[in-house]
C-alpha cells in the first residue's frame, strides 16, 4: 500500500471527504434546506475504512439517502457511487486496483486497471 490515513479525523472518526468539497449541501440534489446525513460509500465491514479515507458524502435524509429511490436502496446509484469513490481513492492515494481490492474487497470500475504497467 502506498498511502497512510489521509489526515486528522473528527470526533466521530471521519476524515474530510475526498468525494465532496461542500458538505453543506446534498451530494445528489445540491439542496441545503434539508437535514443531511453522512453516507459512507462502502458499508458494513468497510464502513470504518470509508470514514478514515474520506469515502463518504452528505445526502438529504429524505429523499436522496433513505427515500424510495435514495442511494441506500437503489443498487445502481449505490454501485455508481462506489465506482466513483474507487476511482477517486486510487487517484488520491496512489493505489492500484489490486491494492483497492485488498482494502475494500471488490473492484467497482468497469475495467480492471493493469497493475503491471
Amino acid at each position: 500500500m502506498k498511502a497512510n490515513f489521509p489526515s486528522e479525523l473528527d470526533r466521530n472518526g471521519y476524515a474530510p471527504s475526498i468525494l465532496q468539497e461542500d458538505c453543506t449541501r446534498c451530494f445528489a440534489c445540491g439542496r441545503r434546506d434539508r437535514k443531511l446525513d453522512r453516507h459512507e460509500v462502502f458499508p458494513a465491514a468497510f464502513r470504518q475504512k470509508s470514514k478514515k479515507y474520506g469515502l463518504w458524502v452528505c445526502l438529504c435524509h429524505d429523499p436522496c439517502h433513505l427515500g424510495r429511490d435514495g442511494y441506500q436502496y437503489d443498487a445502481s446509484k449505490s454501485y455508481g457511487l462506489k465506482a466513483y469513490a474507487q476511482a477517486e481513492a486510487m487517484k488520491t492515494y496512489g493505489w492500484s486496483t489490486t491494492e483497492f481490492i485488498h482494502m475494500f474487497g471488490k473492484n467497482y470500475l468497469p475495467e480492471r486497471i493493469d497493475d503491471d504497467n
